[in-house]
């Protein structure tokens, strides 16, 4: 007994000392699970600077990019929980489980959440040249069996799933049709090729100040500051509906809370710099932070939400 309270002892004062000595020992590395360009990528390198300032250690972006997301969150779930590597993920991180089978981790168990950084409204809008004014022009035609389809950024995508949680729940039949990116996405809508798209506020806003594109609704609780005269899903009818795009900071599950406290203490100070949130705002991002347990809250319910549209409505990945 005594062999044991002493080996505990020990292993106490080691973590506490690793602990004390981060982050010295080597660069910080922010894994953006996504392709550079994207939002997650920009928010990351957002983050780098002020959090290197912040911590007094380089801190680095990597992209590792593929699967949705899914493989820089392998990569960073199966890395050693020292607080020198995080990940930077999107809303996909809560759909992957239920929609990529096999999946190398278990996004509630492997993960120890540090800070949720904000949120987005998704835009549902139309090209400008098409005939809906308003979103109850489309549920109009609907109603009168003409076809109607929207773009999303891919198969199994939050858009993907927020439409047909919307379409099911109210009887809207319209088609999916999956882009590869919001890219090919909006080039069709600013063509006329397809009569409507949804994409997080940071793809489709450009359009929308081009007047290429007409939104008709975003997805999120409240208004949009980016575009305060588009209604809410709430407000036109669609009970308590949301939906919204948002991006958090991870850390391998097994990562010591003192790191995971201090890593938290960082990224609050940088989000409340006036200069950082109006680089977020940029992208179309309500900044929170807030505790490690607001971001874990709120990953597990949308974790629940999103896989039960994917159990319950068949989706598959591309």
């Amino acid at each position: 007994m005594k062999k044991f309270f002493a080996l505990a002892a020990t292993t106490l004062i080691a973590s506490t000392t690793f602990a004390q000595a981060w982050p010295t020992k080597q660069p910080i590395k922010l894994v953006a699970v996504f392709p550079p360009g994207g939002s997650v990528d920009q928010v990351a390198r957002i983050l780098s600077q002020p959090l290197q300032a912040q911590l007094g250690q380089t801190v680095i972006v990597e992209n590792k990019g593929g699967a949705s997301g899914s493989i820089g969150a392998a990569f960073v779930a199966q890395s050693p929980p020292d607080g020198y590597t995080f990940a930077v993920v999107f809303d996909s991180h809560a759909v992957n489980p239920a929609l990529i089978p096999g999946l190398p981790y278990d996004a509630k168990k492997d993960f120890a959440a540090i800070s949720l950084i904000g949120t987005a409204a998704m835009t549902i809008a139309t090209p400008v040249g098409s005939p809906y004014k308003v979103f109850g022009d489309v549920v109009t035609g609907l109603k009168a069996n003409k076809p109607v389809s929207y773009g999303t950024i891919g198969n199994g995508s939050l858009a993907h799933l927020a439409m047909t949680l919307l379409g099911k729940s109210n009887n809207l039949g319209w088609e999916h049709v999956p882009y590869k990116g919001g890219g090919p996405m909006m080039q069709d809508a600013i063509g006329g090729h397809v009569p409507l798209v949804i994409g997080s506020v940071f793809v489709v806003k450009p359009h929308i100040d081009s007047g290429r594109v007409r939104p008709l609704a975003v997805t999120t609780a409240k208004r949009s500051p980016d575009l305060p005269n588009v209604p809410t899903l709430a407000e036109l009818g669609y009970g308590q509906f949301e939906a919204p795009a948002w991006w958090a900071v991870l850390a391998p599950a097994k990562t010591p809370p003192d790191i995971l406290a201090r890593m938290n203490t960082a990224m609050n100070k940088v989000l409340q710099d006036p200069e950082i949130a109006k680089k977020m705002q940029a992208q179309g991002i309500n900044v929170i932070g807030g505790t490690p347990e607001v971001a874990r809250v709120f990953i597990e319910k949308q974790i629940d939400i999103w896989g039960k549209v994917v159990k319950d409505y068949g989706i598959k990945a591309d």
